[in-house]
């Protein structure tokens, strides 16, 4: 019987030709996903990020025409402004407190990661802080602070102690909005830290046990080592959190009183687009110096991400 096989010229030549994107379907099929994603970032995050840097080096009122003045906003800002000095250790004070909301949420989780009577119920208490309106938490502590109305200084007149007035007074009003705001920080990281304990191997668990280790050495060896990504992820929406605490204070005290509860999001606010504002040279600035801060603590995180993925790989 002839054998009636082509020759493999012959079978390529009949073979229907691929196209250009088949060619490369593995390489460019990836791209197709992320190319709008990128498209969209690019055109309200990057593009406007470089925009804000190009309008601090002008004096602009955001109608006319721009002045270049150079570095001139910088200057003032660094050397001549007490309300962005001000505004700058808030913010350092938003930071150092806030992060008081992680071990909160970490201790509520472990006393709600039980099976006991009720407990469901108690966790919709403490997650209800959570779904509040950032506004609505605001309103609430303003009516709690209130110097003769309020809850707080009828429980003090209660037990015997002067009544006191913590929104009017430029002392005690910052540390009075940030306690507002641990409150439903707390809660956000207790959502993280249960869903971490359901993730907590209950091998190691008994392990530990066996070996003796119970309390404070079964939470530190033991429990929160398991615990580390839902750490890094409050630590990263805390400290934003912080630094854009914009919402409290613009509802609870406006700024005051004195200015002294500023920080820099609000005096950026109020330098850019206040009733007498509309220097937006100098609120770009001010947002420049925020951008780069928060830039610190952003690459620190991509940073540790990268280190922790290296390791997992060898």
């Amino acid at each position: 019987m002839a054998n009636t096989a082509l020759p493999a010229s012959e079978a390529a030549r009949l073979e229907p030709r691929r196209g250009w994107y088949r060619r490369n379907e593995i390489a460019l099929t990836p791209w197709l996903f992320l190319v709008p994603g990128i498209a969209m970032f690019s055109i309200y995050v990057i593009i406007p990020i470089f925009q804000s840097f190009w309008i601090s080096l002008h004096e602009w009122d955001g109608l006319g025409e721009m002045t270049w003045v150079g570095t001139a906003n910088y200057e003032r800002l660094l050397f001549d402004d007490r309300k962005f000095t001000v505004s700058f250790w808030n913010n350092v004070k938003w930071l150092v407190l806030y992060l008081l909301a992680i071990p909160m949420g970490l201790f509520i989780a472990l006393f709600l990661n039980q099976t006991v009577r009720g407990i469901r119920f108690y966790k919709s208490m403490f997650f209800f802080p959570f779904v509040i309106s950032q506004v609505v938490v605001g309103l609430v502590f303003s009516w709690f602070y209130l110097p003769r109305e309020g809850l707080l200084n009828a429980i003090l007149v209660f037990w015997g102690f002067e009544p006191v007035n913590i929104l009017g007074d430029p002392s005690l009003a910052t540390y009075g909005i940030i306690a507002a705001g641990l409150w439903p920080q707390t809660a956000y990281c207790m959502i993280l830290y249960l869903t971490g304990l359901n993730a907590v191997d209950p091998e190691q668990i008994e392990a530990a046990r066996l070996d003796g280790a119970k309390g404070w050495k079964m939470l530190w060896y033991v429990v929160l080592p398991q615990l580390k990504p839902a750490t890094f992820i409050a630590f990263v929406v805390t400290i934003i959190g912080a630094l854009r605490s914009f919402d409290f204070i613009a509802v609870m005290t406006n700024g005051g009183p004195f200015g002294s509860t500023r920080v820099l999001s609000f005096y950026m606010f109020e330098e850019s687009l206040s009733e007498f504002g509309f220097r937006m040279g100098y609120g770009a600035a001010i947002a420049v110096v925020l951008f780069f801060i928060m830039l610190v603590f952003i690459a620190y995180f991509l940073w540790s991400m990268w280190r922790d993925e290296k390791e997992a790989r060898r």
